[in-house]
């Protein structure tokens, strides 16, 4: 077949200029889906495939392929394929977080580092979910801890865990990622829209406060400016720290210590009686 110009028009392109996009319906299709094979026009129809569909656009590696269909490119997609595994397996025999001890030692040289910074840090016994997950380790060298983390965005449902996460890297820098406008991923951007759309002024990072009564839940406001190492200082971790990202001007269910209105009459009050039975009991002295 021959183009504009009188040459032979490649076959592949003319093959995808007759398709639609699978998206819109209304413009030729430029790009197709390496993961799900659907056809985009734009960066758009792109990204609306990707959330609609839930697709990563990955390819995917290990995916049937016919006898009658394969091909050298299908051949060499294997080898490379075998040559990661090669490179991944390499990589997690010299991963410290793999192979660390579980013994009681380790875990006590945990708890000893993190108690000079002031952090109180807690474990489960071995078996417990946080327990597996947690890849928190202190680096002899650099002698820093280096945080597995977890970013709960209650509005939309959402949970990403971060591991390796240096303790003087700032909060603001941990959620740039997520629900920064310009530096987030676009598919993590679109699920957190209401957080990226919202001014940063709004954004509010909260942190469970542990051994509190199930009917008394607080949670401690961190300042995003400081490091994670300094907004873990003086409190409780059970394995790994979870912040909680909401925003002030949406309804959520969680109380900030201090900002609770009867918490702060509970408190007046429990002062007002030890201070009225201690007046007592020097009135009992006295007479």
């Amino acid at each position: 077949m021959e183009g504009p110009g009188g040459g032979a028009e490649p076959r592949g392109k003319r093959k995808m200029a007759l398709r639609r996009c699978e998206t819109c319906s209304e413009e030729e299709a430029k790009y197709r889906c390496p993961r799900c094979m659907k056809y985009s026009c734009s960066l758009l129809c792109v990204k609306k495939h990707k959330l609609a569909l839930s697709c990563n656009g990955i390819r995917d590696k290990t995916a049937f392929v016919s006898v009658n269909e394969f091909t050298d490119l299908n051949l060499l997609s294997d080898y490379r394929f075998l040559e990661d595994v090669g490179r991944t397996a390499d990589a997690a025999a010299r991963d410290l977080s793999v192979h660390r001890p579980t013994t009681n030692k380790f875990i006590n040289y945990l708890r000893n580092r993190a108690r000079r910074h002031n952090i109180n840090l807690k474990t489960l016994p071995i078996g417990f979910t946080k327990r597996r997950e947690n890849s928190t380790i202190f680096n002899k060298k650099e002698q820093k801890f280096y945080w597995h983390l977890k970013l709960v965005f209650p509005h939309c449902h959402a949970e990403y865990t971060l591991k390796r996460v240096p303790e003087d890297k700032t909060l603001t820098d941990i959620l740039k990622p997520y629900i920064d406008p310009v530096e987030s991923d676009p598919v993590v951007c679109q699920r957190l829209k209401i957080y990226t759309m919202s001014p940063q002024s709004d954004v509010q990072i909260l942190m469970k406060i542990e051994n509190r009564r199930q009917n008394s839940i607080r949670y401690n406001e961190l300042d995003a400016s400081r490091s994670l190492l300094d907004s873990l200082k003086d409190k409780v971790i059970i394995e790994y720290p979870t912040l909680f990202v909401v925003l002030k001007t949406l309804k959520n269910d969680m109380v900030v210590l201090g900002q609770d209105a009867s918490e702060s009459a509970e408190d007046s009050n429990s002062e007002s009686s030890s201070l009225s039975s201690e007046e007592e009991g020097e009135i009992r002295e006295s007479s």
